[in-house]
């Protein structure tokens, strides 16, 4: 994990709503070695566009297909050694069948991708959910952005 830290990593991920439900990944952080759960996501290569990362990312650890609808949401993590900015997207099911994928810049007993499942309003209330825009504001911005 020393891979993260001391230098700012910028990150794109995604959020994927079905049913009222977002789908999310249980992985263990590489900040806390705690297990969370984050929509799925990673880290922006060079000359790659954000867009790009997360179509990318998305396909690497759900084995989806996706389609970028709009930014939703920017957050800033600064914690002890590690930065990063993370962007997500409103994202759309084009094709494939979930299934738990697996992080290629790791090696395979380093894996820290446990599980996905999609995990509704509820639950989120309950879970180790990261970033916590997740909990409450991304479903205001979710309905607006249903609207429009």
């Amino acid at each position: 994990m020393s891979d993260y830290q001391d230098k700012i990593r910028v990150r794109s991920c995604g959020i994927l709503v079905k049913d009222e439900s977002v789908l999310l990944v249980q992985l263990r952080s590489p900040i806390s070695r705690e297990l969370i759960w984050t929509p799925p996501g990673g880290g922006v290569r060079l000359n790659e566009k954000l867009e790009q990362t997360v179509q990318r990312e998305f396909f690497e650890e759900t084995s989806l297909t996706i389609a970028v609808k709009g930014l939703l949401h920017i957050n800033e993590i600064i914690e002890n050694r590690f930065h990063a900015i993370e962007f997500f997207y409103l994202v759309e099911y084009v094709s494939g069948v979930l299934k738990l994928g697996n992080d290629p810049e790791l090696s395979s007993k380093d894996q820290i991708l446990e599980k996905i499942e999609f995990k509704n309003k509820e639950e989120l209330k309950d879970i180790d959910v990261f970033p916590d825009y997740l909990k409450e504001q991304f479903w205001v911005d979710y309905a607006s952005t249903a609207k429009s």
